[in-house]
């Protein structure tokens, strides 16, 4: 009977304690849940923040430097003499770098026409060439909004290549992924359009140098050529492990696998200006391909709203940058 008893007594007990465990597991449970939708949560309202522009990173708050000079309603215009190689050879011509700070739509991947809460402030640069090959022109453009925060990939990017064969155009919008765009007159490349993994974008790397140059990736990264270089030498889109230094004032990335190197060097003091770069790759087609080296120099720079300089007597400034 005593026995019975001690059992009778010890069922509650234990009862007790597994009810105590059960409830305390599914508290437990209960707890991670929650931070896990809290986890989800900040990194949805991160995301979505930024309009599907995946932050990398904490950001950078604009320094009152930074504000003066680039938010004064003036780009910044920037010449170059130009020795580019193509074909085998060197042509000579020049280069422009127009620097202007926009509100950016994300969503439509446009600039915006009025500022609201749904745009973000972003750095673009378009980057142009024009040159000579024997008797026909070559024009090529080259655009990328960068965030001014610092903490995220280029929102967009473009490109585009005239000559009278023909023109091809490229653009890539951060969206979840990279989404390429590509429409060419050759058959091999003709009209695509494909995904990407998000990494280091090349054409975002000039704009990212002005913002802040001790924030450039160094080291072995992986790496997306310039949307120029790829049209230009007919390589697939893609990104291609390189080797990066920042050394002072220069910055310099090695491609391996494309036998290229590109090197900037720009000024060590805010603004950060590009003073010159030296691109060097097989030039040329065939048994006569030839390492040659791309090399731009500065020539003039100025601040100007340059879109409001339109009527004849603004040509005056293509003689100050030397474009004449």
């Amino acid at each position: 009977m005593l026995h019975k008893f001690v059992i009778l007594k010890t069922k509650p007990m234990l009862l007790k304690r597994l009810h105590t465990k059960t409830l305390s597991f599914l508290a437990f449970i209960s707890m991670l849940a929650v931070l896990m939708a809290c986890k989800n949560d900040s990194k949805e309202l991160a995301y979505n923040s930024e309009n599907k522009v995946e932050p990398l990173k904490t950001k950078e708050t604009p320094s009152p430097e930074f504000k003066a000079y680039w938010y004064g309603g003036e780009a910044e215009i920037t010449s170059y003499k130009l020795e580019q190689a193509r074909y085998g050879e060197i042509r000579e011509g020049k280069a422009v770098l127009v620097y202007v700070t926009e509100d950016f739509l994300p969503e439509k991947q446009v600039k915006s026409d009025t500022k609201n809460p749904s745009t973000i402030p972003v750095l673009k640069l378009n980057a142009t060439k024009n040159f000579l090959t024997g008797i026909y022109p070559y024009s090529i453009m080259q655009s990328t909004f960068y965030p001014i925060y610092n903490n995220a990939h280029a929102v967009k990017v473009s490109a585009s290549v005239q000559e009278w064969c023909g023109h091809v155009y490229t653009q890539l919008n951060n969206k979840e992924q990279f989404e390429v765009t590509s429409h060419s007159y050759f058959e091999s490349e003709a009209d695509e359009h494909f995904s990407l993994e998000k990494t280091i974008l090349e054409n975002e790397l000039w704009v990212q140098l002005r913002v802040n140059p001790q924030s450039l990736p160094t080291g072995t990264i992986n790496v997306i050529p310039s949307f120029e270089f790829t049209r230009l030498r007919h390589v697939p889109i893609k990104a291609y492990s390189a080797v990066a230094v920042l050394e002072g004032n220069i910055y310099k990335i090695e491609y391996p696998e494309l036998n290229r190197s590109l090197t900037i060097q720009f000024h060590p003091n805010f603004p950060y200006d590009i003073l010159e770069w030296e691109e060097s790759f097989n030039s040329g087609f065939g048994n006569s391909a030839k390492i040659l080296t791309t090399k731009a120099t500065k020539l003039q720079t100025i601040k100007s709203a340059y879109w409001q300089k339109n009527g004849n007597e603004d040509e005056i400034l293509r003689e100050t940058l030397q474009l004449n």
